[in-house]
């Protein structure tokens, strides 16, 4: 199971972090980036089955490709900005995830641009 992996890797690193925290502060943000990375590996398989699925449903149905591109990559960005964020957090630097947390959310409404405007042209035809 993937799921073992993942929390195994997250209980060993967490581990770690508390051991090296007592000798070597500096070095726990090193180790929870590795950690981040081989969690982010163990989940890429699955990432690509969920978006070769999404895109197989995508090409049967009547909906536009490049919506779907949109938000799988509106969707990426949330993820990546949350990991940041995150890390950020661990470090104690609160003020600057929160300065990457609102530019993750700025991108992510700019991108959205697109489906919502077209969503009000669906609705603004339907409309009398």
């Amino acid at each position: 199971m993937d799921i073992v992996k993942i929390i195994g890797v997250g209980l060993i690193a967490l581990i770690i972090i508390v051991i090296v925290r007592q000798y070597k502060p500096e070095f726990t943000l090193y180790v929870s980036l590795l950690a981040g990375a081989i969690i982010l590996i163990f989940v890429m398989d699955k990432l690509t089955e969920i978006i070769d699925l999404l895109e197989a449903l995508s090409n049967k149905t009547a909906v536009n490709n490049e919506f779907l591109k949109l938000l799988i990559k509106i969707t990426g960005i949330a993820f990546l900005t949350e990991f940041a964020v995150s890390i950020c957090k661990d470090t104690g630097e609160s003020a600057i995830a929160n300065k990457v947390d609102m530019g993750g959310k700025v991108i992510i409404v700019s991108m959205s641009i697109p489906i919502i405007s077209s969503l009000l042209e669906t609705i603004i035809e339907v409309l009398p």
